[in-house]
């Protein structure tokens, strides 16, 4: 794995920004990189997947997106180089709540959730950081007021 390139990034992750270089690089032997052609879904919105994981793109362009009402597809956001998404999926056994679509080739790094929790088991440390922090955005996210 390509540590320079990825750390500065993973320090920008909100369940991650609080780790020490140890444990960056912890999670850095667990993420892969991969090629994803024009079209390939990382996900879907409503997707119950137990093994996905969050992508930190290295270089293209992912659509994220959400259906309407009227079932229509809304872009919401379209992240570029050292954007990342997903990164819920790894504490949250929740359904997806949007749709990320490659809309230009792209290659990104991957944390399967699989590998995130085998990480957290064997590292009591790294997880009780992980979860404080994770604890926190949630609260935050709570707030009343925010939408």
């Amino acid at each position: 794995m390509d540590s320079p390139t990825i750390l500065p990034i993973l320090k920008k992750i909100p369940i991650f920004k609080d780790l020490n270089e140890a444990e960056h690089q912890e999670i850095i032997r667990n993420i892969v990189l991969n090629y994803y052609p024009l079209g390939h879904v990382f996900f879907k919105e409503g997707d119950k997947e137990l093994n996905d994981g969050m992508y930190i793109i290295k270089h293209g362009m992912v659509k994220i997106s959400r259906i309407t009402p009227t079932g229509e597809d809304k872009g919401i956001a379209a992240l570029t180089d050292n954007d990342f998404f997903g990164e819920m999926a790894l504490v949250l056994s929740e359904p997806r709540n949007a749709t990320a679509t490659v809309i230009s080739d792209c290659e990104a790094f991957s944390l399967r959730k699989q590998d995130f929790l085998i990480l957290m088991q064997s590292n009591l440390t790294l997880a009780s950081k992980i979860s404080k922090e994770f604890m926190n955005r949630e609260k935050q996210n709570n707030k009343p007021g925010l939408i």
